[in-house]
């Protein structure tokens, strides 16, 4: 039978570690306020923007444009995770779709390139010998869009070259507070079909910031895009590429806190737990001492006449 001291030592950590975690929540309450509010904002804008170019994937000059071209290369992999842990299944979830991608694309590992925007993902990658080319750590919630062209600019390029010939971008996206998905799309080549996903995804079903009525992507037609097509595409394309981006990096960052905030909550709860579990244990166990000390004064009094 455990010892009085050690059960009173078993409650003071218990109570402890429940403090910290409480902290914990509090904090992971107040950042995923913030970081919701800044992906469901930024949703209308992400799938306006997409919707330009979902309207000029009809065009010539939209449809030979580099960036919406098949060609030969390299699988370009950008996965999106925190730097720290304490968030569930948030990080595994993520990487476990990579894995699976992988897996599905039938590709070497020399056939593979890794962005990795968050410690945990970029370290899996790089303990399995894999070409992780970027590591992204240290991203504030307050990250901007400008902040992004890093990674687009970099898988631009590459396919420019023509060492990377598909891209996609892997990504845990917000639901609720209590619910996240991974989820994979793919940026590069560009495909209407994919844009239309896309902005499907990023639009809510319910809530203040889903559209008023259901809004029906218009078929492509052709436009004439003036001054120079090269010039407005050269501009367009990569901007609405980096928005894919961006909007990927907000849903993850709501993502993570809402996971952190629930992960932080039930270890608080399983601390109290404990706590009550440990206290009835100790009250028990001391009853008991107290009974048969008050049996042993009676056992010796009756004795003693």
């Amino acid at each position: 039978m455990a010892s009085l001291k050690n059960i009173k030592i078993k409650i003071l950590s218990y109570k402890k570690t429940g403090t910290v975690t409480h902290a914990m929540e509090a904090v992971s309450a107040v950042k995923m306020r913030k970081s919701q509010e800044r992906a469901l904002g930024g949703r209308s804008y992400a799938a306006a923007a997409l919707s330009v170019l979902e309207r000029l994937s009809g065009t010539v000059e939209v449809a030979r444009h580099p960036l919406m071209q098949d060609r030969a290369g390299k699988l370009c992999i950008v996965i999106i995770t925190s730097d720290k842990g304490l968030a569930g299944s948030l990080n595994s979830g993520v990487i476990r779709r990579v894995d699976s991608d992988i897996a599905a694309s039938g590709r070497d590992k020399k056939d593979i390139i890794i962005i990795a925007i968050g410690r945990r993902g970029g370290d899996y990658f790089i303990n399995r010998g894999y070409d992780v080319r970027m590591k992204i750590e240290n991203v504030s919630d307050d990250v901007s869009e400008a902040q992004m062209c890093e990674v687009t600019d970099k898988l631009i390029e590459w396919h420019g070259s023509g060492e990377v010939s598909t891209a996609r971008v892997v990504y845990t996206n917000f639901i609720s507070t209590f619910e996240q998905e991974p989820i994979a799309r793919q940026i590069i080549p560009i495909k209407p079909a994919v844009i239309a996903e896309v902005i499907a995804g990023i639009r809510p079903a319910r809530g203040r910031y889903a559209p008023s009525t259901e809004i029906k992507a218009p078929s492509p037609v052709s436009y004439t895009i003036e001054p120079d097509a090269d010039a407005v595409l050269s501009a367009l394309l990569p901007s609405l590429l980096n928005i894919c981006v961006f909007h990927a990096m907000l849903e993850s960052k709501a993502s993570e806190h809402s996971a952190r905030m629930v992960a932080m909550k039930s270890a608080t709860d399983k601390s109290n737990e404990m706590v009550k579990a440990y206290t009835r244990t100790f009250n028990k166990i001391r009853q008991a001492a107290i009974t048969a000390e008050v049996s042993e004064i009676t056992s010796g009094m009756e004795a003693m006449k």
